[in-house]
């Protein structure tokens, strides 16, 4: 994906889209990355529902960058002009550089999975349940079995809506063996096998009898950062289990996105420590 690269002075309008929207830290990242670069730019927090992307572009053009998160990363893919081999293979776009009048999608949330995991986990990830159907659980699951995974369970509530997320993880170049597993049917008697699991679900949504069933893993990858800890990453903490955390997930993918964006290398060690300051800031509050 060519892009051309936006003069270094020139101010810039960058944001988040997504429903809900409010709890997002990439502000915080993206702006720390700008301030500690000197560049004029904007990054704001927008919400737009399902279904709204189309006119919410229409309406206003006139950005150099989007990060897109829930509902949106597959509507995109509709009204992008290219797409990156990453975003085809994920069925889902969290980026969107505007350049020259086009929309150009990309996923980061694939590498920086990769990078979050193996920043924190050098063990092997042959066999891994993940927990949700959406966008996020399809580039999880894909970037794990680009790590190594051959086994890939995909746990759910509705076989249905977690079709295109099987498809996805199992159109990798790897052939993974992909399967469901109905969600509501884990006990806490259930022990989930393999190397790892992913989730990608509400904290309300982690009961008790999850929590339990995760127990043996070498690694939990908690997709979420807010609120933190969720159930699962309290519970992975207590046992020492290796945890990659929904922060670590956001500064990787969120650190492409800034050079996507600015075509400067981003400061990564300074997105993250404005995140870790502003999750303690919330928790304080």
């Amino acid at each position: 994906m060519l892009i051309d690269s936006p003069s270094h002075g020139a101010p810039q309008r960058c944001a988040v889209l997504g429903d809900p929207i409010a709890h997002s830290l990439s502000p915080v990242l993206h702006r720390a990355g700008y301030a500690e670069l000197g560049l004029d730019w904007t990054y704001e927090a927008v919400q737009v529902p399902s279904g709204g992307l189309s006119a919410f572009l229409e309406h206003d053009s006139g950005w150099r960058g989007l990060s897109l998160t829930m509902p949106l990363k597959r509507e995109v893919l509709e009204l992008g002009d290219e797409l990156t081999d990453r975003a085809r293979a994920a069925g889902a776009a969290n980026t969107v550089v505007l350049d020259g009048g086009r929309l150009l999608l990309d996923n980061t949330d694939l590498p920086g999975a990769v990078a979050a995991v193996r920043e924190r986990f050098s063990g092997p990830v042959d066999e891994v349940s993940v927990i949700g159907s959406g966008a996020t659980a399809a580039s999880i699951g894909l970037a794990l079995c680009e790590l190594g995974a051959r086994t890939v369970r995909v746990l759910s509530r509705d076989e249905g809506r977690a079709a295109a997320t099987i498809e996805v993880i199992a159109s990798h170049a790897s052939a993974p063996a992909v399967t469901w597993r109905d969600l509501s049917a884990v006990t806490s008697e259930v022990v989930l096998p393999g190397d790892a699991v992913v989730s990608t679900i509400p904290a309300e949504a982690q009961g008790v009898a999850l929590v339990e069933a995760c127990r043996s893993t070498s690694l939990v990858f908690e997709a979420l950062y807010d609120p933190w800890p969720t159930p699962l990453a309290a519970a992975a903490l207590a046992r020492g289990q290796a945890l990659v955390s929904g922060l670590d997930l956001l500064v990787h993918q969120a650190a492409l996105q800034f050079e996507l964006f600015t075509g400067q290398v981003a400061p990564v060690a300074v997105m993250r420590s404005a995140g870790e300051t502003a999750l303690a800031a919330r928790a304080q509050a």
